[in-house]
């Protein structure tokens, strides 16, 4: 998988982690190992900014996820793709105060990864698949690493 990650936030993150659990999901969606994904971690002043342009939703958010080649879980056999972009918002995910700021980030990848894919949590049946997944590749990866 090729993940490149990019950090203007003004946080010192888990930048490994952070490609690795993104890693861990895509793989075990079945995304193929040659398939590009982005990161970045951004300022709240530049999430905001995303936020309004493309969601049309005053002030920062957590993560914004864009599709790119709009690929769907177990679609390894027709080749590697682009999966999107991933940002993240370090500065607002240390306020959502749940867990440590390198766990919430994990989460929140993993969630990106999911919307990247299709997964959504507008209705209560999407919402719990989405959440039992993320759940569920973030105990394995955490287990495993």
């Amino acid at each position: 998988m090729k993940i490149d990650l990019e950090n203007n936030s003004n946080y010192n993150c888990d930048e490994i982690g952070i490609q690795s659990i993104a890693e861990f999901a895509l793989t075990k969606l079945g995304i193929h190992s040659e398939s590009e994904l982005a990161i970045r971690l951004v300022t709240e002043e530049e999430m905001a900014q995303l936020h309004l342009k493309w969601m049309d939703l005053p002030g920062p958010t957590d993560v914004l996820s864009f599709p790119m080649d709009e690929l769907k879980p177990n679609s390894a056999k027709n080749g590697p793709g682009v999966v999107g972009d991933i940002v993240l918002c370090p500065e607002f995910a240390s306020k959502n105060g749940k867990q440590s700021l390198e766990m919430e980030l994990e989460l929140l990848t993993v969630h990106g990864v999911l919307h990247l894919l299709g997964f959504d949590h507008e209705e209560l049946s999407e919402e719990k698949v989405m959440f039992a997944l993320q759940e569920d590749f973030l105990m394995q990866w955490r287990t495993n690493s």
